[in-house]
């Protein structure tokens, strides 16, 4: 390759990268627009404000499933190019139709309520597309070398969609909800549109995958990684979504939260990048068990804070930590599915991530939080999932390596 290539070679790179940041930027903002007006919405429509934990724990439920199916999607598309830029541009469009017609369909009132959950479980379902499979191009496509790097950016996305989602909520609490549905959804459906064109724009610089290529069955790694991927997922819910804001109370009145749970994800942001070159060098399974301990001591020093400045370090350490996690957990996953399975290994990290909401929102429908004798369980919960399973991907990765140690002996190199 020439100088010239290798350089058009990065800028494709690195635009599809951003591009990826900004599919996932959006989506998210997407999915915090829905969750400020649903009970609004099922409200019109004649379901009790109780009910709504439920939807939202049909979502994840649906997520879990319909994450890794997508994934196994697109491994059977991604071989013939531009198929998969295709498979998102139509799932995508079925999914904003039906994320757009939500608030309008609730304005009918409780006649439309069959309805109203139809349309739920649709956008649930078809929203997967938006996840896994663009995903898939980085492994599918891009050099081994620059994957860290590109899914520290893809990441990036999420990380400022969670930053900005507490003032998000501020902001359009007091709108009516068929505007924000209107502009979210044509805004998603435009960036998924750019699909094709970036998935043309890779292939043309890379070298295609053999159409006849078969992924391999998953063996015990995989399915090892894809546990301690759930531990931390539900550490993570347990910590910044139960955990987090009581925990700033102690401090800090209720108005300030707003301004003080970004530090966690102003944390994700930034450590991610350098954490990418780690990977780079070391491999993600490295990264996510070191990453795991250190969120893990990051957490348990939260509980200890004795002050507000205290609490907010270690809440901006722990953030740091989780996004070295899912960083490194989808460079990880792109890897261990590179014998044809990207998509699948992608998107079981996905349903691993929605099972993990699912389990945080079963026990805040069970009222866990309010129960004394559940308060130091779920306390330090967090801090065993992401201890445990930080010790258990270090345990993989050293296995791994003296695997590879072994094959290389034997092999008389």
């Amino acid at each position: 390759m020439t100088t010239t290539q290798g350089a058009a070679g990065t800028g494709t790179a690195n635009r599809t990268g951003l591009y990826l940041a900004g599919l996932q930027l959006v989506f998210t903002l997407g999915w915090t627009t829905y969750v400020v007006y649903l009970p609004k919405l099922a409200a019109e429509v004649g379901i009790a404000p109780s009910a709504v934990i439920l939807i939202l724990m049909l979502d994840q439920a649906i997520f879990t499933i319909a994450d890794t199916a997508m994934g196994i999607a697109a491994d059977k598309l991604a071989p013939h190019v531009g198929r998969l830029g295709l498979f998102v541009a139509l799932v995508s469009a079925i999914s904003c139709g039906a994320f757009v017609a939500l608030p309008f369909v609730a304005a009918a009132g409780a006649a439309a309520q069959g309805w109203f959950i139809a349309l739920i479980v649709i956008w649930s379902i078809t929203s997967s597309a938006l996840r896994a499979p663009p995903l898939t191009l980085l492994g599918k496509y891009r050099a081994k070398p620059q994957v860290p790097f590109l899914a520290a950016l893809a990441m990036l996305g999420y990380g400022i969609a969670g930053a900005v989602s507490p003032y998000l909520g501020v902001v359009l609490r007091e709108h009516d909800a068929r505007l924000p549905f209107v502009i979210s959804s044509a805004v998603l459906l435009l960036t998924a549109l750019g699909m094709s064109r970036i998935e043309h724009d890779v292939a043309r610089d890379t070298v295609p995958p053999a159409p006849d290529e078969r992924a391999k069955p998953l063996g015990l790694v995989p399915i090892a990684f894809i546990v301690a991927m759930i531990a931390l997922a539900l550490g993570y819910q347990l910590h910044f979504a139960m955990n987090s804001a009581p925990s700033y109370l102690r401090f800090a009145a209720p108005g300030d939260l707003q301004w003080l749970m970004p530090v966690f994800w102003i944390g994700f942001n930034i450590a991610m990048f350098p954490a990418s070159l780690v990977v780079k060098h070391r491999g993600g399974l490295v990264v996510m068990g070191v990453a795991g301990l250190f969120g893990a001591v990051a957490i348990a020093a939260a509980e200890f804070a004795g002050n507000l400045n205290t609490l907010i370090a270690a809440q901006f350490l722990a953030g740091a930590a989780w996004g070295c996690m899912l960083m490194s957990a989808v460079s990880a996953a792109l890897a261990i599915g590179s014998t044809g399975a990207e998509g699948k290994v992608t998107g079981l990290v996905f349903s691993a991530l929605a099972l993990g909401t699912f389990a945080r929102m079963a026990a805040v429908a069970g009222g866990l939080q309010k129960m004394p004798e559940y308060a130091p369980p779920l306390h330090w919960a967090p801090v065993a999932c992401w201890s445990v399973a930080g010790a258990g991907l270090l345990v993989i990765a050293a296995a791994r390596l003296q695997g590879r140690s072994g094959l290389k002996a034997s092999a008389g190199e």
